[in-house]
């Protein structure tokens, strides 16, 4: 029996998130439930497609990658009274900023489920950066929203997160934690295409923050190009106003030097992977898992990532392999995977194609979202 008619709040830190990450999951709850969405600014384009659902929005002026207590502070407050007049019968907050303060909210107007997702744990608890005074604080935050209730059920992208939450006592076993495979992927939204292994590219697609691996990728792109001139680096992403923003130094050479092709912010990703030959995330950000590498094995493209959270569960090693893992900030071992696809072109057609099985029997939306309906009790057997 499938449960209609209930009223689900979803609340986020970004904009563009509600459609690259969620669409799909806001569409199938749109089609047997009213959906709210509390939300930054959208665009006009953003704004057509909710509507097109029938979702209604309401819009706050948060800054999820910035520390302002008084805006942050103002949100909460705008939240609770939200809350208080929808009365909503599923909350869904994700990102950290709405988990922590959305979460209290919701408690203290007694929501009857409250499905916190955290995709990825952020800055707090990116190593070297745990002892930070902000860190410790979101910590205790995170410790104090997240206090076992049963209207509580907590969803994690990736199992390390839920463990390490567990290790630092934020959660105990009382908890309800689930974990599902990130996102997911809408595998009819992109097509598998042969990557180009004569003129061979490699593509990063990252916010310009430094733990996304941009400096590494920069450096790895430049040492290459001394011996391979012929191989092309490209960059997309945008610039944020953040606390972890790249150097101005680094972004001047990115801009403006021949080393990597800096191409900025786009709205659609898909042609521009499919002109690559294999994606490239060295990220050592606390991710949950990472979309730009979801997306990248969905066109059938070998990708590098980092031995990090959140990455390393899109990799798998032996005959099946689907790209390479490497630690974290090694630009050295960046350096020889890279080689490797440039010396052995052939791997990246059989990476790419084993990457694509991957997706569709790991990461497809579908099977994301049918675990999401199940965690917020839309679907019972």
């Amino acid at each position: 029996m499938i449960v209609t008619g209930q009223k689900i709040l979803i609340a986020c830190d970004s904009a563009k998130s509600l459609i690259d990450f969620r669409g799909k999951l806001i569409e199938d709850l749109a089609q047997q439930h009213q959906v709210y969405v509390f939300t930054p600014a959208l665009s006009p384009v953003m704004r057509k497609k909710l509507n097109m659902l029938n979702v209604v929005i309401y819009e706050n002026e948060l800054k999820g990658s910035t520390v302002s207590v008084i805006e942050d502070i103002k949100y909460t407050i705008a939240l609770y009274k939200l809350i208080k007049r929808l009365q909503p019968d599923i909350f869904f907050p994700y990102t950290v900023k709405p988990v922590i303060y959305g979460t209290v909210a919701a408690k203290l107007n007694h929501v009857k489920l409250i499905t916190p997702m955290l995709s990825g744990l952020g800055y707090s608890f990116v190593p070297g950066r745990q002892k930070s005074l902000v860190s410790r604080m979101a910590q205790k935050m995170l410790k104090f929203s997240l206090k076992a209730s049963p209207s509580l059920r907590i969803i994690f992208q990736n199992k390390d997160d839920y463990q390490t939450l567990l290790n630092k006592k934020i959660l105990t076993s009382k908890h309800q934690a689930f974990v599902v495979n990130g996102s997911g992927v809408d595998l009819g939204h992109y097509r598998c295409s042969a990557p180009n292994t004569k003129t061979i590219s490699f593509l990063m697609i990252s916010r310009l923050i430094n733990a996304k691996g941009i400096y590494e990728y920069y450096e790895a792109a430049r040492i290459t190009r001394l011996k391979y001139p012929e191989v092309k680096f490209k960059l997309i992403g945008s610039r944020d106003e953040n606390i972890d923003s790249i150097s101005a130094d680094l972004l001047f050479k990115i801009q403006y030097g021949d080393t990597v092709e800096y191409i900025g912010e786009v709205d659609d990703v898909r042609p521009y992977i499919s002109e690559s030959s294999v994606v490239v995330l060295p990220s050592y950000y606390g991710e949950g898992i990472p979309r730009c590498l979801l997306e990248a094995m969905a066109t059938g493209r070998a990708i590098i990532t980092c031995d990090s959270v959140g990455c390393r569960e899109t990799v798998i090693s032996g005959p099946t392999s689907n790209g390479f893992l490497v630690p974290i900030k090694n630009v050295s071992e960046l350096i020889f995977k890279i080689y490797h696809y440039i010396q052995h072109p052939t791997d990246i057609v059989d990476h790419g194609l084993h990457g694509l099985t991957l997706a569709k029997e790991k990461f497809d939306v579908k099977l994301i979202n049918a675990c999401m309906m199940e965690i917020m009790r839309l679907k019972q057997a």
